[in-house]
């Protein structure tokens, strides 16, 4: 039997998964670039750049990189106060850079340190705000721009939902619950789902196109405006599709304004990236590993190219992940294929893809949406216990109330403090658990004891009662911090004496080697009462 190429294989099998991100990030690329003051086309430049220049250098298996709405804040803030867009793609430039550097001195393994409970918190919030953001786009009311993902960001404003429900279009209701029909049946239906190379998202769009364009030859009042289509700018000729790209004004490298903004969104985009790319491990079927450090490499080349062409800074994004995964991505072919799409579109079909309503598109991602975020999540950190349920739980409401980064940043502060409480429980072991009730304590220290066991050992020791037994066993003991060993013996040479406390010391050293310092920690127990 005659072996397929390996990489028409490759193209063959992510070629639906990479059409799927290309329709969930086109509408994504020009509403990021209209949140963030940037011409329409700069967000698509900089997809473009992420899906083939990024793309191709990274080795995740599954990210996608794009224009990131974490960034739409420090964007249009920079925008404004350089006052021109020119100037500003210096500052891209110069975020390229720094995260080359980054690449370079392996600062990328700091994402080794985000813990399961909060990454998984975050993509479960995630899926949140995109059903949120989503649920008016589906209803007919686009007044927010794709890819603003921003919930309370003005508040909770009782007048958007009474707009909200006084703008719903009938149309796009009809075009948004014929899409999940269709998502449904092909994620659902065995012979529809065998239809690799026809994804149910493609098959949902043209639909969609088809229904509206139904209405409008009907004269119905179903029928969906432009103002909920996608809206590209549709050159007519090779002239008019460069006066849509901005180049760098390169004076703006002598503004520290620049400079300062350019460093902000290095730092920033690096941890959206990091996190990002941890979250599409997880996401990952096979469980493959990114380098984390090529993949900062990757996005300083691919921040630098944009920038030099007119584009967006960018990241690696939850929202196109996701979308990627879920349509069963198995490689970085299908990143490159979205990017290639989103090049050829735009350059040539532009009038078709402005016929898409956002409604359904919505709807793709809707279904993205309720993937993250699905109730089995919940539950599953549920039956772990409240020391993984409750830092992702809290992860996941303060990235939808507040932003990715913020929140992240809460849940990891929550998810530390219970590993360090965690941590001084399992310093030691005690045979009896009512201290009141015991006689006879035993004491069984961990193999390794630091300073932050230090207050759940004092705070046993201190409910020892008097005329008691205590042994104190460290045989099993490698290290044991010194402020630890002086507490100990204050109570065997001082407290036991006066209170007449038993006390049997078991495998202690006359020193442990202090790690940091290399000096000698010494305990010398000089009381112990006769049995």
């Amino acid at each position: 039997m005659k072996k397929t190429n390996s990489l028409f294989g490759g193209i063959k099998e992510n070629f639906p998964s990479g059409l799927v991100v290309f329709l969930v990030a086109l509408p994504l690329c020009l509403g990021i670039a209209l949140a963030s003051g940037a011409p329409p086309l700069s967000g698509v430049i900089a997809g473009i750049v992420g899906g083939l220049v990024i793309g191709a250098i990274s080795n995740s298996n599954i990210s996608v990189s794009g224009p990131a709405a974490g960034l739409t804040a420090i964007v249009l803030t920079a925008i404004t106060d350089l006052g021109a867009f020119e100037l500003f793609l210096c500052a891209g430039i110069i975020a390229g850079l720094i995260q080359l550097f980054l690449g370079f001195v392996r600062a990328g393994s700091i994402s080794n340190y985000f813990p399961n409970n909060v990454i998984e918190g975050m993509l479960a919030a995630i899926g949140i705000i995109i059903i949120l953001k989503q649920i008016p786009h589906a209803l007919g009311f686009d007044k927010d721009y794709e890819g603003h993902e921003s919930i309370f960001d003005k508040g909770l404003n009782f007048n958007y939902f009474s707009e909200l429900l006084g703008a719903i279009h009938p149309g796009a209701v009809i075009v948004t619950v014929v899409s999940i029909a269709l998502l449904l049946a092909w994620d659902k239906i065995p012979v529809l789902k065998r239809m690799k190379m026809l994804p149910g998202a493609l098959v949902a769009v043209v639909v969609g196109i088809l229904l509206n364009e139904l209405f409008k030859l009907s004269g119905s009042s179903l029928a969906i405006g432009k103002e909920h289509l996608v809206s590209l700018p549709v050159p007519q000729s090779l002239d008019d599709f460069s006066n849509y790209i901005t180049l760098p004004d390169f004076s703006g490298f002598l503004s520290w304004k620049v400079w300062l903004t350019g460093t902000t969104i290095a730092v920033v985009a690096s941890i959206e990236t990091l996190l990002c790319i941890e979250a599409s491990d997880r996401l990952d079927v096979q469980r493959r590993i990114t380098d984390t450090n090529l993949e900062l490499k990757a996005q300083g080349i691919g921040n630098l190219i944009s920038s030099f062409i007119g584009g967006l800074p960018m990241t690696s994004v939850v929202v196109r992940s996701s979308a990627n995964a879920n349509a069963g991505a198995t490689s970085k072919i299908s990143t490159i294929i979205h990017g290639f799409l989103l090049l050829i579109c735009v350059l040539s079909i532009p009038v078709i893809l402005n016929l898409i309503p956002f409604a359904t598109l919505a709807a793709v991602l809707l279904l993205v949406g309720y993937k993250l975020a699905k109730p089995a999540t919940f539950k599953h950190f549920w039956h772990l216990g409240k020391f993984q349920f409750i830092p992702f739980l809290a992860t996941v409401i303060a990235v939808v109330l507040t932003d990715l980064l913020k929140g992240v940043g809460i849940g990891l502060a929550i998810s530390v403090f219970y590993i360090l409480q965690g941590n001084m429980k399992r310093a030691y072991y005690l045979s009896r658990e009512k201290l009141s009730d015991a006689d006879g304590i035993t004491i069984k220290l961990a193999e390794e004891v630091s300073f932050l066991n230090k207050a759940a050992i004092k705070k046993t020791l201190k409910n020892i009662k008097s005329n008691s037994t205590v042994t104190i066993d460290a045989r099993g003991t490698s290290y044991i911090a010194t402020d630890v060993l002086e507490m100990i013996q204050d109570f065997a040479n001082i407290r036991a004496k006066e209170e007449d406390i038993n006390v049997e010391l078991l495998g202690f050293k006359t020193s442990y080697k202090d790690y940091e310092t290399d000096e000698d920690s010494h305990i010398v127990i000089t009381h112990k009462r006769a049995m």
